[in-house]
């Protein structure tokens, strides 16, 4: 008996060195990150800085009128406007445990890796990589083009080679800027941030401003003419959480954030419901000068306020949303940088992809490769098919992910909580996400929703090539690529340190 109960209490103890293992930033930081605080968010308020500034881009001021088109009141708009943040927050809370759970970076990846193993987290990395994350940095950078470009053709679309190669020279110009100092792309996040902040606080402050004079005719029977179905409900959605996107950044640099158990919540909390106010009230601003239809036929909301309200000033809205979307694309480049970063990691990418910089302690390989993969979406796509492939897949990894969390309440349970929400929350919005992919599947079915899923299952073939199988020609061809970008890049693996 004494036997037995000395190998009981071995066998727990394991269990909870296991345990504390996984919720160490393992695999262990590099020697050298822990010496330069590589990729550090000393300040909460900056962790606050990335959600906000990483939400509020281009959707807020040129998509509005999605949404009105799909409720058709200014009534049930404000209310999914509303909806939408809320489902974000709660959505954020469930990413708060588990980025408190397990302090690993790369968001979703870790999640999925451990509560249902390395072929899931495999195709969310395949599919991030490669779909959801450069088509997200393209669609930003392609709004921003459109922005930047438009005064220079008054009266005229701009040509479309000229937004696309203003997009991609954007795309060059963050990733360079990422890729030479962390510090550099924290204060541009800071700056730009603070930039689209002082837009949405003119827009608001003279809403509320119009308000107060009287302007509430748009207002009046503001539930008159809605168009309420399952189908139009979900379709609206769609459009408006696509503006909420971002929600999720601060999981991808959970092991950069100092005190995450503290900041990690604190700043979804302060953050996402400040953006939710924020675009609450730059709706009910939008509408005390437009009536819905006027906005519906609005090619930029935010242009067409401007152009009202604050005329001769109105310039000031297009050069304040090229800030706004700047900021949201560095701060989706800073984040989707650390993804590739820790797939490379683990195994899941090419090895170079996890090396950082000697001189810069940056992870500069995966900089570059996501920003490469964003410019060829750029070449053939345009916006609204990007935003097709794009929100329809990464609802499919977020509703897996927060299905995870349901999942490894039962069978992890020896995993330490910091934070522990409600379980009914997970069990919501798991529920919704599996709503927003079928509906827009049963609503409207077309043919770029089949192959996106054939894109994601082509990740199980990728995965048994060269992950479990692991075929050495691959290697043989790789080492001397790996090498050259080595000498190239100056960059090298990261060092495990021993305890």
């Amino acid at each position: 008996m004494g036997e037995e109960s000395l190998k009981r209490r071995k066998g727990e103890d394991k269990g909870r060195e296991d345990a504390q293992s996984i919720q160490s930033h393992e695999p262990q930081r590099m020697e050298l990150q822990k010496q330069a605080n590589l990729f550090l968010f000393p300040l909460c308020p900056i962790g606050i800085c990335m959600i906000v500034g990483t939400i509020i881009g281009s959707g807020i001021f040129v998509s509005p009128k999605s949404v009105l088109a799909n409720v058709g009141a200014v009534g049930p708009c404000l209310i999914i406007w509303t909806a939408c943040g809320v489902l974000a927050t709660l959505g954020a809370l469930c990413f708060a445990e588990l980025g408190t759970m397990i302090t690993k970076s790369g968001g979703e990846y870790p999640y999925l890796m451990e509560a249902f193993g390395p072929i899931p987290a495999f195709l969310f990395s395949w599919t991030s990589l490669l779909v959801t994350k450069p088509s997200s940095f393209a669609i930003i950078c392609l709004s921003f083009a459109e922005y930047a470009s438009a005064p220079f053709y008054p009266g005229c679309d701009p040509p479309q080679a000229v937004v696309k190669c203003l997009a991609a020279a954007a795309i060059v110009v963050i990733t360079i800027v990422n890729s030479l100092s962390v510090k550099l792309g924290s204060y541009l996040q800071n700056f730009l941030t603070a930039a689209k902040m002082i837009i949405v606080t003119i827009i608001i402050v003279s809403g509320i401003v119009l308000l107060a004079q009287g302007k509430t005719e748009n207002f009046k029977d503001s539930f008159k003419d809605s168009k309420i179905s399952a189908g139009s409900i979900s379709l609206a959605f769609y459009n408006g959480l696509w503006a909420y996107d971002g929600w999720n950044q601060l999981n991808y640099i959970t092991e950069e954030l100092k005190n995450p158990y503290r900041n990690l919540p604190l700043s979804i909390i302060i953050g996402i419901p400040l953006v939710t106010v924020c675009y609450v009230l730059i709706n009910i601003a939008y509408f005390t000068v437009m009536t819905s239809t006027e906005l519906l036929q609005s090619q930029a909301v935010a242009v067409t306020f401007g152009d009202r309200v604050l005329y001769p000033a109105s310039w000031i809205v297009p050069l304040f949303v090229v800030f706004s979307t700047l900021g949201s694309a560095n701060g989706t480049c800073f984040t989707a940088g650390r993804l590739v970063y820790v797939a490379g990691r683990e195994g899941h990418m090419l090895k170079v992809l996890s090396y950082i910089s000697v001189k810069r302690l940056t992870p500069a390989p995966a900089l570059i490769f996501y920003g490469t993969i964003a410019i060829i979406y750029i070449i053939p796509g345009d916006i609204d098919t990007l935003i097709n492939y794009f929100s329809f897949a990464v609802w499919i990894f977020y509703g897996s992910t927060i299905f995870a969390l349901i999942v490894m309440r039962f069978t992890r349970k020896e995993l330490m909580r910091p934070i522990r929400i409600p379980i009914i929350i997970p069990v919501i919005v798991t529920l919704v996400a599996i709503l927003l992919v079928l509906a827009p599947i049963i609503s409207a079915p077309e043919l770029a929703y089949l192959y996106c899923v054939l894109f994601i299952l082509s990740g199980l073939i990728v995965y048994a090539l060269f992950v479990h199988l692991k075929f050495d020609w691959p290697q043989k061809i790789l080492n001397p690529i790996t090498m050259y970008l080595q000498m190239l890049l100056e960059v090298v693996p990261e060092e495990e340190v021993t305890e």
